[in-house]
């Protein structure tokens, strides 16, 4: 029996959300993660041709880790066996003991090992858990498909070196790693929300996937504050899509977006999601943030945002979670405040930092902040400085306009 047809769309859809919950059904059944992602990889391969063509089989999740066990099986003996067994019935074939649990959690602290670095983790995370294929998020990050299997490859094969335990650590352990969970997803819709390279400002398919990711922690671990307030922070930022460029693909800033094209539902939802997590006890970075992305979202427009409210907000970011651009984007809140000398004098802090060295965020701000001073001729500098600094030509157009309107 099956489900009546879904589209290619919804199909998808499906994959994504069951990928890895079959992938920790298999792991915690056999071990092997490196064999197991491969099996359950080629299971939602062989999904996407089949549902939509044949119906989505009455138990999906079934259907995925039969399909997926075979061919680990079949990965265990030969490429010989496997092809012999192919998977044409595979849809009357599913095994008696698949568990109702959901592994996704203990999946994401897999992928974010500590012994990968930022670039194997959000890769491994977006693969195993976002259900993307190796060819998707290599075009995700504009690098060739067979650099990213390589990247993935060797992810796979440094955890299986580490040894790593399929279980949940324990204790602080545990929570430092689910730090590093967050970042991760942090950078992920950071990639989507602004790419850093490439001829379009956003990659909405990123941004989109992270929101999910985190939605999928937030419903394991509804009572940590940090969880709820990077959720937060997503929702009230991808709110904002729609107004941050214009017809023809150009970067509209902040305070000159049109509020009426915000997602209000996800402001909504944010909000909601805000309040309750500034009335946990402790709070961290992405609370502060999401409180600051509320404060924004709460102006009807531009000039009446609540500066005085953002600044102290980034005061106390900068002071429990220390950063540059937290830095940066004070001195912007204290422009707005006392002016923008005041904000450049805290700009002047920024140039003896050498993550900060030739940013193009720095050059624009400090080129806008010039330009209200009326020192025109230093913010055209600036302005072009920092066109040549980003890889990204959505905003190297606006930076290099904005340039151009000094000079006219």
């Amino acid at each position: 029996m099956t489900e009546p047809d879904r589209t290619p769309h919804e199909v998808e859809g499906l994959l994504r959300e069951l990928a890895p919950q079959v992938l920790g059904a298999l792991v915690r059944r056999h071990g092997q993660f490196e064999g197991c992602e491969d099996a359950v990889q080629e299971a939602v391969l062989a999904a996407s041709v089949q549902w939509p063509a044949e119906g989505v089989p009455d138990s999906p999740r079934g259907w995925l880790v039969a399909v997926a066990q075979r061919r680990l099986i079949d990965q265990m003996r030969s490429e010989h066996a496997r092809r012999e067994r192919e998977t044409a019935h595979a849809t009357e074939i599913v095994p008696e003991d698949v568990p109702d649990t959901d592994d996704t959690l203990v999946l994401l602290f897999l992928c974010c090992h500590p012994t990968l670095t930022a670039a194997s983790q959000t890769a491994l995370t977006l693969r195993a858990v976002g259900g993307l294929t190796t060819a998707e998020i290599a075009r995700a990050f504009l690098v060739p498909e067979a650099t990213m299997a390589a990247r993935i490859s060797r992810a796979k094969q440094r955890i299986r070196a580490a040894g790593s335990r399929f279980e949940l650590p324990e204790g602080a352990e545990r929570e430092e790693r689910l730090r590093v969970v967050l970042h991760v997803l942090y950078l992920i819709f950071n990639e989507g929300y602004t790419a850093s390279s490439g001829d379009e400002l956003d990659r909405a398919d990123l941004a989109r996937e992270a929101i999910r990711l985190v939605r999928m922690v937030h419903a394991q671990l509804p009572e940590d504050g940090e969880v709820a307030g990077l959720l937060a922070l997503m929702l009230l930022t991808h709110a904002r899509r729609d107004a941050r460029t214009t017809a023809g693909g150009d970067l509209v800033p902040l305070d000159e977006q049109d509020r009426g094209k915000w997602d209000r539902a996800l402001i909504d939802e944010g909000t909601a999601l805000v309040k309750g997590a500034l009335a946990d006890t402790t709070l961290g970075p992405y609370q502060l943030q999401a409180a600051i992305a509320a404060t924004h979202a709460d102006a009807a427009k531009a000039d009446e945002t609540n500066w005085r409210q953002v600044h102290a907000l980034y005061l106390i970011l900068e002071r429990i979670a220390p950063n540059p651009m937290v830095t940066l984007n004070r001195a912007i809140a204290l422009a707005e405040i006392d002016g923008p000398a005041a904000g450049l004098a805290v700009l002047a802090d920024l140039d003896g930092d050498e993550r900060m060295s030739g940013h193009h965020r720095l050059l624009s701000v400090r080129a806008h902040l010039l330009e209200k001073t009326g020192e025109t001729d230093a913010a055209y500098e600036h302005y072009r400085a920092a066109a040549k600094a980003t890889a990204s030509l959505a905003e190297q157009r606006y930076l290099e306009s904005r340039a151009a309107r000094l000079k006219r």
